[in-house]
């Protein structure tokens, strides 16, 4: 079993300003996405924040290369490294873009786990855009966003497409697209790359769920692939709040299909979500969807077995002089080592357990396998403990909320509060006491936290079972899975001012 861990990367360096006086707001999407819960709806580990550098294009021109190369360069490595720590741990990545550059840290990450296990690393780009643009298709280059894909397969300035020395990080051949429009402008220059794709037209008439399975099968000869979901793949009618919306989008549950198709697998390694801006979503709603559309379709992905393989390849290329050893500059320093863990209380002194808000009769106890118990989110009243177990001493102190303390101490059978109306169930040979005042840590405490469920939580929404948006209706979409409206009442944000040179009205993601 796999668990999630979250890692914010709220990275704008990829994107031109919206206006002369503002920055792109897809920065802000991991801290919108927390706050809609997604964490928690995930039952994921919370690992950090990864800081990025100062947005500032300061004098770039047209024609200087990629805005913020050094930048993204520095942050690539950075969040490279903390990829490979998670994966390292057994678990599965999640990370919270930020805009479509990001992928250049993911791709490092893969690399360097692909030279770990001696095989290929595979992508899974899912796009509205193909972000194929690079110097040999284009008058010029500019923002990493809208060439993400180009870079990460060895094409545009070394300073990004060959971090470390290596490029490509991903092969042609071990990339597959999926959801850009059918006249995307590069889908010519993917095709002569070898690159396979499949358009929203197709994608619709296969079924995400089986288009799912197509691109599993295209990286069948991969030690792994990520997955690239840039949301921009919805369609502008459910999803507007991007920096570069395109007309015939897929809707929300074929991207959770999509999604859960992808990630059951023990091959793919990780996800990564991007270009969500927050700033064309004042109330939230997108938010809310773009959260539990995550939510529904990463689901299986806990029920995916971790890779022992993959984290003890990374321990063998960490080694000190092992072959292929990273460079120390690419890695964080070490962490000092631990202070060593104090002396265990002696067998007469009670050791405190935290408690808060569980019934006290939901907490187990096998007193013959443990010394001490930390219980967390557990309520015990002050005036009476319930008790219903042989061998079990429960003395009393009346006051505030106090602490439980928990030791193997036998004790004669048949002692018991005689005040009990419910029962814990702590098995024989344990002393419970309740006492005032702040419980004392436990020393190698076994965890055994028990956590209400909390009545506000919206349950989790079947897989493919997204709430139908008030919107123009999609082309090609089945009946149902839209509910047109007049079009007067549908407006996209005005702020989307031209990156790119010959393509009015279009900002590269």
């Amino acid at each position: 079993m796999r668990r999630i861990a979250v890692l914010d990367a709220p990275s704008n360096l990829g994107l031109r300003p919206p206006t002369a006086t503002s920055v792109p707001g897809c920065a802000k999407a991991p801290g919108a996405l927390r706050d809609h819960g997604l964490l928690r709806r995930l039952h994921a580990r919370d690992a950090g924040c990864l800081t990025p550098p100062r947005y500032d294009p300061g004098d770039w021109r047209p024609g200087d290369g990629v805005c913020h190369a050094p930048e993204i360069a520095l942050y690539s490595r950075r969040l490279a490294d903390r990829i490979g720590e998670i994966i390292d741990e057994g678990e599965f990545p999640v990370v919270l873009g930020g805009d479509c550059s990001i992928v250049l840290g993911s791709a490092l990450a893969m690399h360097r786990l692909g030279e770990a296990v001696g095989g290929r690393i595979g992508l899974v780009f899912v796009d509205g855009h193909s972000d194929f643009r690079h110097p040999g298709n284009a008058s010029y280059v500019g923002a990493a966003a809208g060439e993400d894909l180009a870079l990460v397969t060895g094409r545009g300035q070394a300073d990004l497409a060959a971090i470390e020395g290596r490029r490509p990080y991903y092969r042609d051949i071990d990339v597959v697209v999926m959801g850009i429009r059918a006249q995307d402008e590069y889908r010519l220059d993917l095709q002569a790359a070898g690159i396979v794709t499949r358009p929203v037209p197709t994608l619709r008439v296969e079924g995400a769920a089986r288009s799912a399975q197509w691109a599993r099968e295209q990286l069948v000869d991969c030690a792994g692939y990520w997955v690239h979901l840039d949301v921009d793949v919805l369609d502008p009618a459910v999803m507007p709040a991007v920096d570069a919306p395109e007309p015939g989008g897929i809707a929300f549950p074929e991207l959770e299909l999509l999604l859960a198709g992808l990630v059951e697998s023990p091959h793919c390694l990780g996800v990564e979500i991007t270009v969500f801006d927050p700033d064309y979503d004042p109330d939230g709603c997108y938010a809310e969807e773009i959260t539990a559309a995550i939510v529904a379709g990463l689901k299986s992905a806990h029920a995916v077995d971790a890779r022992p393989d993959l984290a003890a390849a990374r321990a063998d290329l960490l080694a000190p002089g092992a072959p292929g050893t990273l460079a120390p500059a690419a890695r964080e320093p070490a962490l000092p080592p631990a202070p060593a863990p104090a002396a265990a209380a002696p067998d007469d002194t009670p050791v405190a357990v935290p408690v808060d808000a569980v019934p006290v009769d939901a907490v187990p106890v096998d007193a013959d396998a443990v010394d001490a118990v930390r219980v967390e989110a557990v309520t015990v009243a002050v005036d009476a403990v319930p008790v219903d177990a042989a061998g079990v001493t429960v003395d009393v102190v009346p006051g505030d909320p106090a602490g439980v303390t928990v030791d193997a101490v036998p004790v004669d059978a048949g002692t018991a509060d005689d005040d009990a109306d419910d029962a814990v169930a702590l098995g024989a040979g344990v002393e419970v006491e309740v006492v005032d005042g702040e419980p004392e840590p436990a020393d190698d405490p076994v965890d055994a936290e028990l956590v209400e469920a909390d009545p506000a939580e919206p349950p989790l929404r079947p897989l493919g079972a997204a709430p139908l948006l008030d919107s123009e209706p999609l082309p090609a979409t089945m009946p149902g899975m839209l509910r047109p409206r007049p079009a007067e009442e549908f407006s996209l944000p005005a702020q989307r001012p031209a990156f790119e040179l010959g393509h009015p009205g279009k900002q590269p993601s």
